[in-house]
């Protein structure tokens, strides 16, 4: 993965928006009538769309396909997922559903970055 602050920044970008877009939109779109198991699968749809979109769009231009793509459809689905199930057991603001695909996002670039590190570690041939 590039360690330049740039790509650091479209891979923080890409995350965060993603994962609140689809935070955002599950959370206006899936109401506390639906079944949690349907909106945790609508949200999973919805957040790979949107993530999809977003990244066709704007980030791949700027910061390159596959660097934006892996964490950009992750953390669109895992927001998607979450909010989607958070969404039908109670009320949720879409603010509130932006904010916690946003924190989702944020976990998804420590977890890229976290198992680049160990894996480029252990194809590293001075480690045994």
């Amino acid at each position: 993965m590039e360690r330049r602050p740039y790509f650091v920044f479209g891979d923080v970008l890409t995350s965060v928006g993603s994962g609140g877009l689809a935070g955002l939109v599950c959370a206006a779109v899936i109401g506390t009538g639906w079944n949690m198991w349907l909106g945790m699968l609508v949200g999973m749809a919805l957040g790979m769309a949107l993530a999809m979109v977003l990244s066709f769009a704007c980030l791949l231009v700027l910061f390159g396909a596959m660097e934006v793509m892996l964490p950009s459809m992750l953390s669109g689905m895992l927001a998607g997922m979450v909010v989607g199930m958070a969404a039908p057991m109670g009320e949720l603001p879409a603010a509130k559903g932006a904010l916690m695909g946003a924190l989702i996002g944020v976990g998804v670039m420590l977890f890229n970055y976290a198992m680049d590190a160990y894996l480029s570690r252990r194809a590293s041939p001075w480690t045994s």
